[in-house]
């Protein structure tokens, strides 16, 4: 089972590397208007914790088969039919969810940002 976890856990985190290299070049594009590039990294962050949270409630249902996670998992490692639908769709889904925890956080600093920018703007 902890094989299975540091599996799931490497093949989101791979896959949300990607999506927050993506939100990253956006900050960078946007960096000579702060406020607004914070804002749109917020956004972006909140759209991905959408995505996971989305892709939790969906792996309830998806056939192990046709996971990411099962295909690296050696072949000996793998459950017994039986349990192996259940084992696969829990672990995706407890892994989802925390990344997309961690993605709800990282939209709040960015949020948290633009609205200081936001502020120091109307002082000034």
């Amino acid at each position: 089972m902890e094989e299975m976890r540091q599996i799931a856990y490497t093949t989101v985190l791979r896959a949300c590397g990607f999506a927050s290299l993506a939100i990253f070049c956006v900050l960078i594009a946007m960096s000579f208007v702060p406020r607004s590039a914070f804002q749109a990294g917020g956004f972006l962050s909140l759209l991905m914790t959408l995505v996971l949270v989305l892709k939790a409630r969906e792996a309830r249902t998806k056939d192990h088969r046709r996971t990411e996670m099962w295909l690296y998992l050696p072949k000996e490692s793998r459950p017994p039919q039986a349990v192996a639908q259940r084992m696969v769709s829990t672990v995706m889904r407890e892994t989802y969810l925390l990344f997309a925890r961690w993605s709800a956080i990282v939209s709040i600093v960015m949020w948290s940002i633009a609205l200081f920018f936001s502020a120091v703007e109307t002082l000034v």
